[in-house]
């Protein structure tokens, strides 16, 4: 962590503060990788780039040239995957991957021009902050499910998007990435799946996340939700397969990449079944076998994804607004202390997301630990009664005594 002072911003320049970030594996990603990653920069050492990409806060000062369309005082999230005209820009042009300053893990950011030119950055104008940093990581399954595509018999045309009606499986389906997933598709107007199986092998995650996104709530939606734990399965595709009727399933989405998971993704696609390969692997080479004798004769097919689009981003925050509360993803509370240690080792942290407040010095906290923390320390007495009453997860109530009460925590 280092500390240093903004140049002042350009004409086509916004400062803006920052009030959370959500860490992001990708982040992890970036920093165990170095300059092999596709979006760092080759002189990153020389040139640090501030990371953090799942950020949201409020503009402070706006360059003349965007005085007609932002003010300062406007609440914003920020699409971080910048595309211009034929193409992604030379991969190097992402906050929280390429600027020097602009990134989620600051306390103040200079808003480069190529972000307002293409777009990408968002007013919100919801209750809070944390829930415009989680529209990134929403965008990206909302994208996910809109480049899902199926045929149309005797013709070439596909027909893009899940199949309204039809039967969908998340596999491996319970991480952060999973449950915001399940959340989209349960909270969907324009379509959604009859049957919804959500799987992994992790008990106490699938209990939390029926908790919280409860089969009562799906069926209310039209949805019939399975949470299934395939480890404890003989013979999980057999099952699977069962389930959905052993008609195969029309939407399948791989949230792991782990070659059994592909695989058995692979096994439980119907006729003209699409699997999305959601998850990014470490490794460049990694493979898996896909039944093409289904893909000749079964028209069974495969698209990955990669990040949500500026329209995506516009959806997440569209349905937030309509009642979609993404505080389910929220395990951990942290300052901007915790942010270099919690994101080299994130795959080594259990739970959810992280999500950080940047102007606060506060360790990575489990949510669950609020309540132990309160016996000796009132701050975080009041925290815990405030999550309870919101069935143990973070909210917009939680943050707004944590922001006003920051003053407090060392009490």
């Amino acid at each position: 962590m280092e500390e240093f002072d903004l140049p002042p911003i350009k004409e086509d320049e916004i400062l803006a503060k920052v009030v959370t970030d959500s860490l992001c594996m990708s982040s992890y990603k970036a920093s165990s990788q170095g300059t092999d990653h596709k979006r760092i920069p080759d002189d990153v050492a020389e040139n640090p780039i501030i990371i953090g990409h799942e950020f949201a806060g409020e503009l402070l000062e706006v360059g003349a040239k965007w005085a007609d369309k932002f003010k300062p005082g406007d609440k914003f999230s920020i699409q971080p995957a910048i595309y211009y005209e034929g193409g992604p820009v030379g991969i190097l042009s992402a906050p929280g991957y390429s600027y020097r300053y602009i990134g989620g893990d600051a306390t103040y950011v200079v808003i480069p021009n190529e972000v307002m030119e293409q777009d990408c950055l968002l007013p919100y104008h919801g209750e809070g902050y944390y829930p415009a940093s989680l529209a990134e990581p929403l965008s990206c399954v909302i994208g996910a499910m809109h480049a899902n595509y199926h045929t149309t018999p005797g013709s070439y045309t596909h027909k893009m998007e899940i199949v309204d009606g039809g039967k969908m499986a998340i596999l491996a389906g319970v991480g952060p990435m999973g449950l915001a997933a399940i959340n989209y598709a349960l909270h969907r107007e324009d379509r959604k799946p009859s049957l919804l199986v959500v799987t992994d092998v992790d008990q106490a995650r699938l209990d939390r996340a029926a908790s919280i996104y409860t089969v009562d709530f799906a069926a209310s939606r039209g949805i019939k939700l399975h949470y299934l734990n395939t480890g404890k399965m003989d013979n999980p595709v057999k099952e699977l397969r069962a389930i959905s009727g052993d008609t195969g399933y029309d939407d399948v989405f791989v949230f792991a990449p782990v070659r059994a998971v592909v695989e058995q993704g692979d096994a439980i696609l119907g006729f003209d079944g699409c699997l999305n390969f959601f998850a990014g692997p470490d490794d460049p080479n990694f493979s898996a076998t896909f039944n093409f004798y289904n893909v000749h004769y079964a028209y069974t097919h495969i698209v990955g994804t990669s990040g949500g689009t500026g329209e995506d981003m516009v959806e997440a925050l569209d349905i937030m607004s309509k009642g979609l509360d993404p505080a389910g993803l929220i395990t951990h509370i942290g300052g901007l202390n915790a942010v270099a240690d919690a994101t080299n080792n994130l795959p080594n942290i259990p739970g959810g997301k992280k999500l950080i407040y940047t102007h606060i010095d506060l360790p990575l906290t489990p949510i669950t630990d609020f309540g132990k923390l309160g016996e000796t320390n009132p701050f975080f007495k009041e925290l815990a009664a405030i999550c309870d009453r919101h069935k143990g997860l973070w909210s917009v109530e939680a943050e707004s005594f944590l922001l006003s009460n920051v003053d407090k925590l060392a009490e």
